[in-house]
């Protein structure tokens, strides 16, 4: 009972999308515009790099709070607080608030990993950040952090089941990265660099702003 609730609690709780909630109070659906996404990234392309770091910060904070809540509520059972966080990924990616048409889950990904361990979030962090840095596409990362959490708490625990776990949101972000992908081979993909280049960017891949 308590994996049911955490997983029902989780996914409510995931399905709560920030970017796509400031993008409904400014008038437009964020899914319908920039890289169709509605997740931080896509919030600083279409309002601005502020809203994409609350949204961020949002998103990361509702997994964080779901995989620790857990954990208090009904202490270190097996691996309740990655049941919770990986409930709480798959509600941003199909919210039920938003028939199922969510995010992508990264920054839920990054909260789940900060929960679990802040020394694996940061080591995380440093292996993503060159990855980012160097493809200069986000969407790298967010198909490669998944595994990466899955194997080291497969590694760390010593736990097929654990590892099995966090497989079901990495394949799940796979696939949903499948359209990035071919917009790589199109050359219709953001670069990460749209940070510092917005106007450029959006110029190079057809997006009004």
């Amino acid at each position: 009972m308590e994996y049911v609730v955490c997983i029902l609690a989780g996914y409510l709780i995931g399905g709560i999308n920030p970017a796509y909630l400031f993008a409904k109070i400014k008038g437009f659906d964020i899914r319908n515009k920039g890289s169709g996404n509605a997740g931080a990234s896509n919030a600083a392309l279409t309002m601005g790099k502020k809203w994409g770091v609350i949204s961020g910060a949002l998103d990361i904070l509702k997994a964080l709070v779901c995989f620790k809540l857990a954990e208090w509520l009904f202490g270190e059972k097996m691996f309740i607080g990655i049941v919770a966080g990986v409930s709480c990924i798959l509600g941003h990616i199909f919210p039920v608030y938003m028939k199922f048409r969510g995010g992508k889950g990264l920054a839920c990904i990054g909260g789940t990993v900060l929960a679990y361990s802040w020394k694996l979030f940061l080591l995380l962090l440093a292996v993503e950040a060159v990855i980012v840095l160097v493809s200069d596409y986000i969407c790298f990362v967010s198909i490669s952090a998944p595994f990466l959490f899955a194997f080291s708490v497969g590694f760390l625990e010593r736990s097929v089941v654990g590892m099995l776990i966090l497989l079901l949101p990495a394949l799940v972000m796979l696939c949903k990265h499948f359209p990035n992908l071919k917009r790589i081979r199109m050359g219709k993909e953001v670069h990460f660099s749209f940070l510092w280049k917005g106007k450029k960017e959006l110029d190079r891949v057809g997006e009004d702003e």
